[in-house]
């Protein structure tokens, strides 16, 4: 099984890159896992504290879950990957079936800070993007889709997004066997990456 794990910054375009990487390859021949989904439920707390809780902290990462899911993928098993709500800061009941599959990506902004988790992966990618670029994303997503106030994003991205940037996420550039600079406008990188993964699956079919 290929894994490949791709990393970056809050805005920097890992799903744009993921979605452009699937398109060029065979349906049904790749599984995602995204690292939203094993953000921890919070549904044991006040909704006035889930609103504080840092996304960009490893500690904020069930990574154990999402560890156990791969080795099970890896094992030809089938998991039953969860669905977390930004809305309400919990998992919901229900999830999602995931199939073994011989390429699995998973993506998000801290999949490569931990250690366990990158020595699973095959191949780790790191994409990069200027600040002001990831911040336009970040506006534009978390007033649209989590249903946020502009000036509350501002401000959490002052206190949080940056900081943890600078401290979790923006070091793990140097365990990145591929760094992909302007995210999903780098049609170049994509093509290299959907190339290696063609190849893998080419070779698992002879």
């Amino acid at each position: 099984m290929l894994i490949v794990g791709i990393a970056g910054g809050t805005g920097s375009g890992k799903t744009t890159v993921v979605k452009k990487i699937i398109e060029r390859l065979p349906k049904g021949e790749v599984a995602v896992l995204p690292q939203d989904s094993y953000y921890k439920d919070s549904s044991h707390l006040p909704m006035e504290e889930r609103q504080e809780i840092n996304f960009d902290h490893p500690a904020a990462v069930e990574f154990k879950l999402l560890i156990e899911h791969l080795k099970q993928l890896k094992q030809e098993r089938s998991i039953e990957q969860p669905i977390y709500s930004y809305l309400t800061c919990t998992r919901q009941k229900e999830t999602i079936r995931v199939e073994p599959k011989h390429v699995v990506i998973v993506e998000g902004i801290l999949c490569l800070t931990n250690k366990e988790l990158r020595d699973i992966m095959t191949v780790k990618v790191y994409v990069d993007a200027d600040a002001d670029d990831r911040l336009s994303r970040v506006i534009t997503r978390d007033t649209l889709e989590r249903g946020r106030d502009v000036n509350k994003v501002l401000e959490r991205y002052e206190k949080t997004v940056k900081p943890m940037h600078l401290q979790f996420i923006e070091p793990t550039k140097r365990y990145a066997d591929l760094i992909v600079p302007q995210g999903g406008n780098n049609s170049v990188a994509i093509d290299i990456l959907a190339s290696l993964i063609e190849q893998h699956l080419h070779l698992k079919k002879q």
